[in-house]
């Protein structure tokens, strides 16, 4: 990593800016801004996010943020109404609030005299969401996005549902959103009455994931700010940026072949971070690329960057199975458009002695998995935090063995894929409700097993996820489970593997009973997106990272990582425990002490899946001289076969004094889930 730090243009830091909005409620913002603006006015770049300019995302935004202003942009980090400092009250994710004044936001900008009148914005998971939602009410000034780690899709690929199965991320996310919403602003930037507003904000605080419980199905309320449903709205420009180890690798690839305005996309191995700071690695130099990307939109200066190919990603290679790794081998390939016309269909049937390029005998097989298939899944959405963080897919072969594995002959040349594999499978269910869960996984000569992509469905959404019908046991359907995008490539000798399993623990919440399901060997097959190497990708080439200086900080305490399974014999639960303790340290710069804690326990019993149980524990602090609001959060959910049944606790401390505490219990019926 190379630290910038001289720019052609000085750069000077605005640490509060009060935006406006129609209906009088104010913003704050923290933005750079070269020093001659004003007399030669410069594009803006917008950041759009709730998790607190000044003491939450402070470490990350300085090395972004001021490269881009050093090289001629007003970089503008603004919080979201009712978060950081700024005033109002949050009521939920994607409001159409949040995109109103966001398009407010935006002809403030273009309307400063240190502004050009060209406005860009970008962002990394909520700030990636809202790029497009936001691009796609068409606010005049917006020219550019970079959207990094995003879906265009709430319903069927963020981490409440995936395939109409029920995540638990649902509530992990919905924790820490229950948390941060509660958190206090800063008396140093809003004055005396911060108690005041810190009251209001944690008195609207409700537990969120009770309401995204409540739309099992694709309504209206994922329609809004799903930018899938019309494409055609967004007319500005598009880098799309993905990652393989992040949760959201599939949307690069459909905002590419649907999107008719000028679109670009990058995905690497990375995980829910930035790519100039991309764990696993490689890291590439991503500022200088969006700076090409920046200056093109919003100066209308020749960078060529629109003559590179429109989707460049790196093709894994394998790696032996590890939760953690700090580099991905592989290589970096180019389509000059997606869908790639190098990308065909390589069919394997699923026959009942294997994956094979003819469909063999018509055989029954049937699969019933323990619950606790899945444990070596990983995370759905690796962070990259960094260090050895455990949270990456390890060797498959427990899973593998708890599931219908269907093998291919070892490979006696390359097979490289790039996109969505898919499954087509004849089926029987002998449950009204049951799911089936498919992974794909490039077994090595030695036996260990990479798990390369895998999907999710709930039977009932076979036909689509508006409006699911329950199975009829033992009626065989033809079904279509696309696995996630994935880009890899399998060695000579090298196996491929497709395990079915009809659960997914802890990723996914089970169904109510444990289904078996028929499947009809010699007429199910797998399409893989085979891609023959292609001229332009020996081109393909990144600089190498770069970043201004990031702010000063001081750890005062350590960050803890730790991912355990342990298994009680004499009852027969096992607990899956995940802990992610940030430790505190001091933000130098403001004299800020910020800590992050939370705990997640997943148990149940291998035989029963109404056992499942999901808790967490979060704290979230922060203080320096007279300021030490902490914010703690409880969360559980259970379910019966009629219904899931959660309990939330929050509370809140000024020092050691509590000053607020509340506890939820609900009661939410399961709808085909």
């Amino acid at each position: 990593m190379t630290i910038v730090t001289a720019f052609p243009r000085k750069v000077h830091e605005l640490e509060t800016v009060w935006i406006p909005m129609p209906d009088g409620v104010r913003l704050a913002a923290r933005v750079w801004l070269p020093e001659d603006a004003e007399r030669d006015p410069v594009p803006a770049i917008l950041e759009y996010i709730p998790y607190r300019r000044r003491d939450g995302t402070r470490l990350g935004d300085d090395p972004m943020h001021a490269y881009w202003a050093g090289h001629g942009y007003a970089c503008v980090r603004l919080d979201i109404r009712g978060s950081g400092d700024s005033e109002g009250i949050l009521i939920d994710e994607y409001t159409k609030q949040e995109q109103d004044d966001a398009v407010a936001a935006i002809a403030w900008l273009a309307a400063q005299p240190w502004c050009n009148g060209s406005v860009g914005m970008t962002g990394i998971s909520w700030g990636g969401f809202n790029c497009l939602q936001v691009a796609a009410r068409r606010p005049p000034a917006l020219k550019a996005i970079i959207p990094v780690a995003f879906t265009d899709d709430r319903y069927a690929d963020d981490m409440h549902y995936m395939g109409g199965a029920l995540l638990n991320d649902n509530l992990n996310w919905g924790t820490a959103f229950f948390a941060i919403m509660g958190r206090a602003p800063d008396p140093h930037v809003v004055g005396d009455g911060w108690r005041e507003t810190w009251r209001a904000r944690i008195d609207a605080v409700t537990p969120y994931f009770e309401t995204w419980l409540r739309h099992p199905f694709r309504d209206g309320y994922w329609k809004h700010g799903s930018v899938c449903e019309d494409y055609g709205a967004i007319r500005c420009a598009v880098m799309a940026i993905g990652g393989w180890a992040d949760g959201y690798s599939n949307a690069v690839f459909r905002v590419l072949a649907n999107l008719a305005c000028p679109r670009l996309g990058i995905v690497g191995p990375w995980g829910h971070t930035y790519p100039y700071d991309g764990i696993p690695g490689p890291a590439i130099g991503f500022l200088q690329e969006a700076l090409r990307f920046w200056d093109h939109w919003l100066k209308g200066r020749a960078t060529g960057i629109m003559d590179e190919p429109m989707l460049r990603a790196w093709v894994q290679h394998y790696v032996p199975p590890c939760s953690h790794h700090p580099e991905r081998p592989g290589h970096w390939v180019a389509e000059r458009a997606w869908p790639g016309p190098g990308v065909g269909a390589s069919v394997l049937h699923l026959n009942h002695d294997g994956l094979a390029a003819r469909a063999g005998a018509k055989r029954v097989l049937t699969a019933c998995s323990p619950q606790t298939t899945g444990l070596a899944g990983g995370e759905w959405c690796a962070y990259g935090l960094g260090g050895q963080t455990p949270e990456l897919p390890h060797d498959q072969r427990e899973d593998d063995g708890k599931s219908l594995v269907f093998d291919a002959a070892p490979l006696d040349a390359p097979l490289e894929i790039l996109g969505a594999p898919v499954v087509e499978l004849t089926v029987a269910a002998d449950r009204p409700v049951a799911t089936v869960v498919v992974r794909l996984c490039d077994v090595a000569p030695d036996g260990t097993s990479l798990r390369v992509s895998f999907g999710v469905l709930n039977l009932t959404h076979r036909r689509g996820h508006a409006r699911p019908r329950p199975l009829k046991p033992g009626k065989a359907e033809r079904v279509r489970v696309q696995l996630n995008d994935c880009g890899h490539a399998f060695a000579p000798g090298h196996r491929v593997r497709l395990a079915v399993s009809t659960c997914y623990w802890p990723i996914v919440w089970p169904a109510p009973v444990a289904a078996t399901l028929a499947i009809a060997a010699g007429a199910s097959r797998l399409t893989l997106p085979a891609r023959a190497p292609r001229p332009e990708d020996v081109a393909v080439a990144f600089p190498p990272p770069a970043m201004a200086a990031p702010g000063l900080s001081t750890r005062l305490t350590p960050r803890i990582a730790q991912r355990g399974v342990d298994q009680d014999l004499a009852t027969g639960l096992t607990t899956y425990t995940v802990m992610r303790d940030e430790g505190t340290e001091r933000i130098e710069a403001i004299g800020v002490d910020a800590r992050f804690a939370k705990a997640t326990r997943y148990s149940i019993d291998a035989r029963d899946p109404l056992s499942a149980r999901h808790a967490n524990t979060m704290t979230l602090a922060l203080g320096h001289d007279g300021w030490h609001p902490r914010i703690e959060a409880r969360t559980v959910m259970t379910a019966t076969a009629s219904h899931f049944q959660i309990e939330a606790d929050l509370e809140a401390f000024d020092g050691e004094r509590r000053v607020f505490a509340r506890s939820w219990t609900r009661s939410v019926p399961r709808k085909l889930v």
